[in-house]
This record gives structure tokens, C-alpha cells and sequence, in this order.
């Protein structure tokens, strides 16, 4: 992995222990990413206010709280963090209500295929950097244009 993923931070969230063992074991031997697993999503919600994350996966049914609330909440908290929704159930009208009212990044049905998950992890991870490249380019725009509206009315109060 490049020094350009070390820091990602991916933070996994599923009530069945067997399923975040099974995924952060994956990540942790063929990754660099930093993993965070949450049996609970009210855990996993205050571990993201706080604290600076990369992407999210959520298991769509957990007793608490679902996936499309989890990760609904955490799109108000850090709409730029990518967010995929694992789940057991090939429900696809669920998978387009929760892509249309969470803006999920990417629906993944159980069982996974590691391969897959790990092309998906990485494409959502890419996608925030590239979104953040393009804001701070915004950004960058937007000051030399304030800038040069400043420069253009000193021009025009010497002139004028």
C-alpha cells in the first residue's frame, strides 16, 4: 500500500462479531487502512463525531439502530465520508431507498467477495480524496478571485 492510504481510517459497523472479525482481519492483513469496529451504531456515532474518518460500513439490520439511520446520521455529521451498506438481504428496494435518502457510496450484499470489497474500499477512498482535491481548488479559485476584486478596486480608487 502507498504512504497515501495509511492514515485512511475505516470504521465498521455490525452486530454480529463473526462479520467484523471476518472484514477487519481482511483489511488489517491486506491493507494499511486503520480499522474501528462497533457492535453498536450510537458507539460508532460518537467515535466518528469525534474523531477524523475515512469511510463507513454499516450491516443494513442491527436491533438499535438500522444501517440507513446510522448512516444518515453520519452523512449530517461528515457528508463527505463515503458510506456503504453491507447486508444479508437482496432487497433492492431497500438498496435504492437508502442509495436516494443517504447517498450511499455503495450497497454490498452478503456473503461479500473480498476482492470486491476491497476494489469498493478503496474507489470510496479515492473518491474522498478527489472531492477534497477539487474543494481545495475551490477554494484556492475563490481566494485569488477575492483577491483580484480587491487589486481591481484599488485600481479603479487611484484612476478614478
Amino acid at each position: 500500500m502507498s504512504d497515501d492510504t495509511k492514515n485512511d481510517t475505516i470504521v465498521l459497523v455490525d452486530d454480529e462479531e463473526m462479520v467484523l472479525t471476518s472484514l477487519s482481519s481482511f483489511f488489517a492483513l491486506e491493507t494499511d487502512y486503520h480499522i474501528e469496529v462497533f457492535t453498536r451504531a450510537k458507539d460508532a456515532l460518537v467515535y466518528i463525531e469525534g474523531n477524523p474518518v475515512d469511510l463507513v460500513i454499516s450491516d443494513y439490520l442491527m436491533p438499535e439502530m438500522d444501517g440507513i439511520s446510522f448512516l444518515a446520521k453520519v452523512r449530517e455529521m461528515k457528508p463527505e465520508v463515503p458510506r456503504i451498506i453491507l447486508t444479508g438481504y437482496a432487497d433492492k428496494e431497500n438498496a435504492i431507498k437508502a442509495i436516494n435518502e443517504v447517498g450511499l457510496f455503495q450497497y454490498i450484499e452478503k456473503p461479500w467477495d473480498n476482492e470486491d470489497i476491497r476494489i469498493i474500499v478503496r474507489n470510496g477512498l479515492e473518491k474522498k480524496k478527489l472531492m477534497q482535491r477539487l474543494q481545495d481548488k475551490i477554494n484556492e479559485i475563490n481566494k485569488a478571485y477575492d483577491e483580484l476584486q480587491g487589486l481591481q478596486i484599488d485600481i479603479l480608487k487611484t484612476f478614478v
